[in-house]
């Protein structure tokens, strides 16, 4: 993906962060949680590893939700607006960055639709997109180098 290092933030301008590299992977899910927590059809996330998102102004507030896994979510809102920005889940080595929160959210498009099964009838998914009734095993999508920057992320949350 061209275009990175990418800068996004919240509406009122109090937290903005850098992604210094392209994202690993994006997700568009659609399953329920994700529907409930954006007040919307679905989230659009950008996973990119911790120590390649600079915080550049404020700090977050890290509020914690229940998930469908049972694991929960920590989701980094903006103090003041309380825009969600990007959350972690049981890996705080990797970043789900909302994609709509990057100045330019056209640079982060889609790789996999998930949790289709529960999408709005009415969302029209691309001809040909990838999409799965649930998740799906990323070995069969993930590129060679987003596989390998994910497992490195995964050995330094091990540390």
């Amino acid at each position: 993906m061209s275009g990175f290092p990418a800068e996004g933030g919240c509406d009122c301008r109090a937290l903005r962060y850098r992604m210094t590299t392209a994202p690993m992977f994006v997700h568009c899910c659609h399953c329920r949680w994700c529907q409930r927590e954006t007040g919307s059809a679905f989230a659009l996330n950008a996973l990119i590893e911790a120590d390649r998102l600079e915080l550049l102004a404020g700090t977050p507030d890290v509020v914690h939700t229940p998930s469908e896994s049972g694991k929960g979510q920590s989701i980094a809102r903006c103090p003041t607006c309380r825009i969600a920005v990007w959350s972690t889940y049981n890996r705080p080595t990797i970043r789900f960055v909302r994609v709509g929160t990057l100045d330019n959210p056209d640079l982060a498009p889609p790789n996999v639709h998930i949790f289709t099964a529960s999408k709005q009838p009415w969302v029209v998914l691309p001809p040909g997109a990838p999409a799965f009734p649930e998740y799906y095993v990323s070995s069969t999508l993930w590129p060679a180098e987003s596989r390998e920057r994910r497992a490195a992320a995964f050995a330094a949350a091990k540390r």
